[in-house]
Order: structure tokens, then C-alpha cells, then sequence
């Protein structure tokens, strides 16, 4: 890792600058909270969104705050220049295309903290961005783009992020912006342990157009989610990973926790756009056909998406 210049103490004196590559809803929500804490951010988004955040500001629509904040927008990933934290956020699928589009721009002290769905992006982006920092960060929060430049927060919140040299400050920053904020050596169990999560969730959530809630009152799926984690957590073995916490409970208390968000597919087969289901179940059933594993309930979700994904298309 590249020694960074990202103190506690200077943070704390100073701030700095942030920068948020794919500033949708999930960039959206981190960026906007930091920019609240006194921080400068500029948000690198659609330019729709664009449009709308310099002319009004982001409208935050959060379980305790209703406010427009006032950052910083462009469509253009040179605005990365001088930040020395950028909030890598965008698609599984765009993660070494968007790299290479900010990396003439990167200070030689950045920070790309990943926010991203999926396992491997972090490394996938360290191929790209070679000799810059690049560390991982666990998402969970429930939060969708309403309308352009308008985030609608739906739950939850926190980030776990890996050690790195500047994972003190980004986190005592983060903390200092009412973002939860762990520091985990098991960073890898985290990825997993909120990808079965996805692999869940989301293509259910897709397939029927339904939040968590409602999917999971549906006959039988209760059951389909247990042998889609079942057979994560197979693969998961062979791949060596300790996978954190207790997923199976985890999986029961995540609708409980939002009931009415929709999953990230879901948002994303609505508007017609590419789902990132070759990085969640799509994963599975790749690594699980290479390590000898049968994962006939991850193949049927992945194959429902991917063919609604082809009828939008």
C-alpha cells in the first residue's frame, strides 16, 4: 500500500476533499452525509443527476432528515483531481472501465475506498490502478435514486471497512459523519457474508418486482432462500473463506430490518438496465461449477434475471 498522508489529527483539523466515481444512489447517500459533516465532495454521477444537484442541491430523504446539500457535481471522472478519497460505487460491470477512466487523475496520495456489490472488484480495480490504494468497504444500507438528484434513505447505514493505512481516519471520519464505521481484519468473510445476502434477496426481488418484505411472505421462497445460502456457503468453504456472522439470521432479519426496499436488480431491471446478477448469483454457480459444487437454485435465479434482463434489452 502506498504510505498515505490521511491523519486522524489532520481530518480532523482540516477535512478533505472526497470524490464519488458513480454517484448513484448508494454514492449518493455516503458523499451527501460527508459533504453534511463540513467535507468537500463532488459527486462524478449521470448527467441528469448533475443537472438537478447544481441546481438545487442533493435532496437527502432519510429516516431522520429531509434537507438539500449543497456539494459539488460533474459527469466528468477528471473531477477526481485533489481528492484525496474517492468513493469507488460503480457497477460490478463497469469497475475496469470506470478505473481506468480516473486514473490519470488520481493523486499519488488517493484513497479508492470500493462501495460496490460483489467479491472480487477490489482486485479487479488493482489491476487497472497500479501503485494507487485501493481498499475495500462492506455496504449495508437500503437507499434508492426517487428522481434525479433525490436519494431516498431506507434503512440502515454502515460500512466495514478493511485495515489500511488510512482506515483510521477515513473511519473516524465516517463515524464523525453518523455513518457506522467498523474496521474488520475479515473483510473477505464480510464480502461474502453480505454477498449470500444479495444472492438472496435480490433476484427474487427482481424476478417478482416485490421489496423484501412482500417476497419474503411468498409461498415457499423462505425455503428457496435457504438453499440459495446453503449452497453460497458450500462454495464458500471450498473457497476457504470465513464467511462473518451468522448468515442464516442473518438473512431473516434483513426484510424484517427494510421491508420495503427493492434490491438493486430489481432498480435496475425496472429502468431497463444491465444487473450486476453475473456478480452475485451468476458468482456462485461460476465458482461452484470450477470447485465441483451443485448450485441448481443460484442457476435457476441467475437464468430468470439474466432472460427479464434480455426482454427490457
Amino acid at each position: 500500500m502506498t504510505s498515505l498522508p490521511l491523519t486522524e489529527a489532520h481530518v480532523a483539523k482540516n477535512g478533505f476533499k472526497v470524490a464519488v466515481m458513480g454517484a448513484g444512489a448508494v454514492g449518493c447517500y455516503f458523499g451527501g452525509m460527508l459533504a453534511r459533516a463540513g467535507h468537500e465532495v463532488v459527486l462524478i454521477a449521470r448527467p441528469q443527476h448533475v443537472e438537478a444537484i447544481t441546481r438545487d442541491g442533493l435532496r437527502m430523504e432519510t429516516k431522520t432528515f429531509d434537507e438539500h446539500v449543497r456539494l459539488t457535481a460533474s459527469s466528468e471522472p477528471s473531477a477526481v483531481q485533489g481528492a484525496k478519497l474517492v468513493l469507488f460505487c460503480v457497477k460490478s460491470t463497469d469497475t475496469e472501465s470506470a478505473g481506468a477512466q480516473i486514473q490519470p487523475y488520481l493523486a499519488s496520495d488517493a484513497l479508492v475506498l470500493t462501495l460496490q456489490n460483489g467479491v472480487d472488484n477490489a482486485d479487479r480495480l488493482r489491476t487497472v490502478l497500479s501503485g494507487t490504494a485501493v481498499a475495500v468497504a462492506v455496504v449495508y444500507v437500503a437507499v434508492e435514486m426517487a428522481d434525479p438528484g433525490h436519494v431516498r434513505h431506507h434503512g440502515r447505514g454502515e460500512l466495514v471497512i478493511e485495515p489500511c493505512n488510512a482506515s483510521q481516519a477515513v473511519a473516524q471520519a465516517l463515524i464523525a459523519a453518523s455513518v457506522p464505521t467498523e474496521i474488520s481484519g475479515n473483510v473477505r468473510g464480510a464480502l461474502w457474508a453480505k454477498l449470500i445476502l444479495n444472492c438472496a434477496y435480490n433476484a427474487v426481488s427482481a424476478i417478482t418486482q416485490l421489496p423484501y418484505g412482500k417476497t419474503v411472505a411468498g409461498a415457499g421462497i423462505k425455503d428457496v432462500m435457504r438453499d440459495v445460502v446453503a449452497e453460497c456457503l458450500a462454495v464458500a468453504q471450498l473457497e476457504g473463506v470465513q464467511v462473518a456472522g451468522d448468515v442464516h439470521a442473518a438473512v431473516e432479519k434483513l426484510a424484517d430490518s427494510m421491508p420495503n426496499q427493492y434490491s438493486s436488480t430489481a432498480q435496475d431491471l425496472a429502468r431497463g438496465k444491465r444487473s450486476e446478477i453475473d456478480y452475485l448469483n451468476g458468482l456462485i454457480v461460476q465458482r461452484g461449477a470450477a470447485l465441483g459444487v451443485a448450485t441448481p437454485v443460484n442457476r435457476v435465479l441467475w437464468a430468470l434475471v439474466k432472460l427479464l434482463e434480455g426482454k427490457r434489452a
